[in-house]
């Protein structure tokens, strides 16, 4: 089956490119004749796999560790076509490996969906996991985000090696305590820091009142002290290193605590030593990954797209993203990929664009957005449900000022579409 699977896989997936299908079809094409070529194709490795998941950050953590990795000499396979599925995973093999099925790489790192990392590492068990929060997020998928942390647990239990965990996420945590076998390591943060990452029970209880007890903090391979504006604080080895950072955004920082610490673990495997000085400088070399903070220019001036898909990442982006000197647009959709349930929008404070308003409402839920945002009085310049005339009418209305767009995922593809058509956008594919 094998000398036909990856011939006729490499066959869909350029036949499905030229035709612009979506990345994800070949996968699901080699799944069906062949369902072994996964596990197969990584098992070779000789680092073994390493599998980031949980609700938020995964896929700028997940090139975080690679270029980290990277910069220790290694050959890292990852899955960069933007589908986290299993078959995402399988697509992107197709991409690497030869025409015999071989995969030339030390170590695959691999972002997966909450969900189908279960039947990924059913499939093929990884020898490193890297598990990073647990919030409110497509509650009409998962459930309650009690169901979200048994989907991580289930993700450690299967880990031979090394699992890292976020030490001040308590449902996070508290996985430790239910895994026999793997070394557990923790990332973390200065105790400056915990107001600014507070976790969900914390978001949603009413001022003053008690919240569920959490798990004594474990001590952390790597926290991140401080937060500057282009720098940050990491200590660990019992020591503190200052780092320029590309990266914006306290929550991608605090994943890069998270990177340091999954990329030091994997790279001690080696048995050879880290070389930290190179650590370091390919941290700081690390820039956001699509729309993920991704600054495009158009008209000369910056214009940045920021990721939202749930209370705690749309408060964080409106704290690590100012509002003063911006024109800014907010492009809500309720596609499958989004989560058709947003009442989650009502959990998020949007005081902070009360000064300057917001330019310019888009996609399928403009008129929700448009509501919650009446509800803090912050004055909308236009709605317009339809994105590709919203986004032609913001940029021309903005002129000579540098914009930034706040938009749920399927919102933020349609955008990148469009304006890939003016400036120049990373193309994932």
């Amino acid at each position: 089956m094998l000398y036909f699977s990856v011939p006729l896989g490499k066959l869909v997936r350029r036949v499905s490119r030229l035709r612009g299908g979506g990345s994800a079809l070949p996968g699901l094409v080699v799944e069906k004749i062949d369902p072994g070529f996964m596990q197969r194709t990584l098992s070779t490795l000789p680092l073994g796999v390493a599998v980031v998941s949980g609700t938020n950050g995964k896929t700028t953590t997940t090139k975080m560790v690679v270029e980290l990795l990277e910069s220790q000499g290694l050959k890292v396979f990852t899955n960069r076509t933007g589908s986290n599925f299993t078959r995402g995973v399988a697509a992107a093999l197709l991409g690497e490996v030869d025409w015999r099925g071989r995969l030339h790489a030390d170590v695959a790192v691999l972002e997966l969906d909450e969900a189908h990392a279960v039947h990924f590492v059913n499939r093929v068990p990884p020898r490193y996991s890297l598990l990073l929060n647990v919030l409110r997020d497509q509650l009409d998928r998962f459930g309650e985000i009690d169901k979200t942390a048994e989907l991580l647990q289930h993700i450690a239990s299967k880990t031979t090696g090394t699992v890292v965990l976020n030490r001040e996420d308590p449902r996070v945590a508290r996985i430790s305590g239910t895994l026999n076998g793997p070394e557990v390591l923790y990332f973390g943060l200065d105790d400056s820091l915990l107001s600014t990452f507070p976790n969900d029970d914390e978001m949603r209880a009413a001022p003053g009142s008690p919240v569920p007890a959490v798990p004594a903090r474990a001590t952390a391979d790597v926290v991140l002290r401080r937060v500057g504006a282009d720098d940050a604080d990491f200590e660990y080895d019992g020591g503190t290193v200052t780092t320029a950072m590309k990266l914006r955004g306290v929550y991608n920082i605090f994943n890069a605590a998270a990177a340091l610490t999954l990329a030091r673990a994997i790279s001690a495997a080696r048995g050879r030593g880290t070389d930290q000085t190179a650590l370091l400088t390919a941290l700081s070399k690390v820039a956001p990954a699509f729309g993920r903070g991704e600054s495009l220019v158009v008209d000369g001036l910056p214009l940045e797209l920021v990721l939202v898909k749930n209370p705690s990442g749309f408060r964080l982006g409106l704290k690590s993203f100012p509002a003063a000197g911006y024109a800014t647009m907010i492009a809500i959709n309720d596609n499958y990929a989004d989560g058709r349930d947003m009442s989650w929008l009502w959990d998020v404070e949007f005081d902070t664009l009360r000064d300057g308003g917001v330019d310019q409402l888009t996609g399928s839920r403009a008129y929700d957005m448009a509501l919650r945002l009446q509800y803090d009085d912050v004055a909308i310049g236009a709605v317009d449900t339809e994105i590709a005339p919203a986004l032609d009418a913001f940029i021309r209305g903005s002129k000579g000022k540098p914009k930034r767009i706040f938009c749920t995922y399927t919102a933020m593809l349609a955008i990148r579409r469009e304006l890939s058509k003016i400036t120049t956008v990373e193309v994932v594919s």
